[in-house]
């Protein structure tokens, strides 16, 4: 079967079109993405076929820090301040690209045009939602398997287990 557009089912560089269930071996896990980021460098630096390799995050979990308490005090200023760096990057181009040389009112315009426009959208939003806090999200996972093509899956367990050892060679 062909894809409707052409070009098979995988993208340039052999990842999948569309979300795909990773395969191959388990070769290593750990508790940490960056723990198993260095067991993947750790290959790279044995000269391992690294295309063979997948990090794979298990047990995924949404983490929301919360970052404080809102207000509307802080939500207008942060709305208006908001709005006036963005005000004032437009009214500056617009400022530049003035027939009759630069051009401070567009600036100016801009700036105030900005303010007034994140503060009331900022002012919605607020008064929309049904929180009193900002926070940021975050997906991680409880472990990260790393996975390998059964082709070298061996050689790959094995240079794990060096690095386990700490980087001697294992026998």
């Amino acid at each position: 079967m062909s894809a409707p557009f052409g070009g098979g089912g995988r993208a340039a560089g052999g990842l999948p079109r569309l979300p795909t269930p990773p395969s191959g071996w388990p070769i290593g896990s750990y508790a940490t993405y960056g723990e198993a980021q260095h067991a993947v460098d750790f290959l790279a630096e044995k000269e391992f076929g690294v295309a063979d390799v997948t990090i794979v995050g298990v047990d995924l979990m949404l983490v929301e820090r919360i970052l404080g308490r809102l207000s509307w005090g802080r939500v207008l200023g942060t709305g208006a301040v908001s709005g006036a760096w963005f005000g004032l990057i437009i009214g500056l181009l617009l400022g530049m690209f003035n027939n009759q040389g630069f051009a401070w009112q567009p600036m100016i315009g801009g700036l105030l045009l900005g303010i007034l426009a994140w503060t009331v959208f900022a002012a919605i939003s607020y008064s929309m939602s049904r929180r009193d806090f900002s926070s940021a999200s975050q997906l991680v996972a409880g472990r990260y398997d790393v996975l390998c093509q059964p082709r070298s899956a061996e050689q790959g367990r094995e240079l794990l287990a060096q690095l386990a050892l700490g980087g001697r060679p294992a026998g």
